[in-house]
């Protein structure tokens, strides 16, 4: 069997190298910590799902509900860590199997369109910013399977396919539980800009209306999203009026919102998120403006095809243009139309050295996660910090839990607020972690020695006083 595969990769260098892109970044996925803030926030989040049973609220700690997302991506995690453990490949596989839904609907799509589906699935799989969220525990990649669904559905059903309509709702339902009602805007922009840009401003909702299942598929997508946020809002009052006025409204009109309840919000120059864009979607970004070139030159203007890729692919930035609360990932819905577009301006000839464009960027990833583990991880997670530790003894934080902490001790490590709380614990032999300069300026460890240190924080291991 392993010899048939191996004659088979070598027959096909197209589908080697997708394999070997898909497998260094599963292989990365145990090398590297889960690191402050949003990594460890969120795998923590799916540890303590697992743990307390409760699939319905994710909880931010042990008695405070999440409110900022809905539960799917940790549903993700959690179920990773009810099938392997708690650990890092645990909270990340689910994530990775995600990005190859993702790789595999824009191949099935890109082969609907007469375009070749392996080099789709490899210009997208090397896209800086799919490789690196293809496995990291965040939102992102979870959304990016609802809105490519949506997407291929909408198109596929346009041309007289109902069933893909019908998917495409299903994708609109899986971002709606996978980061809410942005799925709406962000696939309702890219559709209008295509129908407006491709068919005029009046014809074309004529034809959405005969076209696509408008009525029964709404149905459809509230039937497998609605639910969950009516039994989320009775299970704990006040989420709705939070996640829809505060985390859709709030947020992105106010990049310094301070009624965030779980952190601080990014306050980004206003249109950074395109700046954002030309660096996350590296190295294919450096591709576009010569693939536009082809494709007007070829057709003395853009067909639909082009239009539709490029309406989807910049439909993210779009909504965040006015946005200062942005980041990276927040693009990512918009990438399989990156190697859609790419692939279309180069059918039936090779994209420009892009096997080896691929591969590098495979590992380059792979390096960083080596090194990552080996070393700057230190100062960024407490995974390291913890690990030495020696005996089976109580493990406290002066002043200051983070989200590794509470992930890595598997939510054991306790908070100390003060000399008096302290002064309550130190009864017996623990352990305490404490910020260096925290300890440079107090005496209330003075029974304690130093086990390890890093780079702001130090592990003290504290006898009877």
């Amino acid at each position: 069997m392993n010899n048939r595969l191996s004659k088979a990769l070598l027959a096909n260098p197209l589908m080697a190298v997708l394999s070997i892109l898909l497998l260094v970044r599963l292989l990365s996925l145990a090398i590297y910590p889960l690191m402050d803030t949003t990594e460890a926030r969120y795998g923590e989040m799916a540890r303590l799902m697992a743990e307390t049973g409760n699939w319905l609220t994710p909880l931010f700690n042990y008695d405070v509900p999440f409110w900022g997302k809905p539960p799917l991506h940790t549903w993700m995690s959690a179920t990773g860590i009810e099938l392997f453990g708690v650990s890092e490949f645990a909270v990340r596989f689910p994530h990775w199997l995600a990005a190859v839904v993702v790789i595999g609907l824009t191949a099935h799509f890109a082969k609907t369109l007469g375009l070749s589906a392996l080099k789709v699935a490899i210009l997208l799989t090397s896209t800086v910013v799919f490789y690196v969220s293809a496995g990291a525990v965040m939102t992102d990649m979870a959304l990016t399977v609802g809105m490519t669904l949506a997407m291929v559905g909408f198109y596929l059903c346009w041309q007289g396919n109902k069933s893909w309509g019908y998917l495409g709702f299903v994708g609109l339902a899986i971002g709606l539980l996978a980061k809410g009602p942005v799925i709406l805007v962000l696939m309702g922009l890219a559709v209008a800009l295509w129908l407006v840009w491709g068919f005029g401003a009046i014809k074309p909702w004529r034809e959405l209306v005969k076209r696509v299942p408008l009525v029964s598929g709404l149905l459809l997508m509230l039937l497998c999203s609605l639910p969950w946020y009516l039994m989320a809002e009775q299970a704990t009052p006040g989420f709705l009026e939070y996640f829809i006025l505060g985390e859709h409204w709030l947020r992105f009109v106010d990049s310094g919102w301070q009624g965030d309840l779980y952190g601080t919000a990014h306050d980004e120059p206003r249109g950074t998120i395109w700046l954002f864009f030309a660096v996350a979607a590296l190295p294919w970004t450096l591709f576009i403006p010569r693939a536009l070139w082809r494709l007007w030159r070829k057709g003395q203007g853009l067909d639909l095809q082009t239009k539709f890729f490029v309406s989807w692919m910049i439909s993210p930035m779009i909504l965040f243009t006015f946005a200062g609360n942005v980041l990276p990932a927040y693009v990512l819905p918009g990438v399989p139309a990156v190697a859609l577009l790419i692939a279309h301006a180069w059918a039936g000839a090779e994209v420009p050295k892009f096997k080896g464009i691929a591969l590098i960027i495979s590992a380059l990833l792979l390096l960083t996660a080596i090194v990552l583990g080996l070393g700057p991880s230190k100062d960024k997670s407490d995974r390291w910090l913890l690990q030495q530790r020696t005996q089976a003894l109580p493990t406290y934080y002066w002043q200051n839990l983070e989200f590794s902490s509470r992930f890595y001790s598997q939510g054991k490590a306790e908070l100390v607020k003060d000399a008096e709380e302290y002064r309550q614990v130190q009864m017996s032999p623990h352990y305490l972690v404490v910020g260096l300069k925290q300890l440079q300026d107090t005496s209330v460890f003075a029974n304690c020695q130093l086990q390890a240190q890093r780079k702001r924080k130090a592990l003290l291991f504290c006898e009877n006083p």
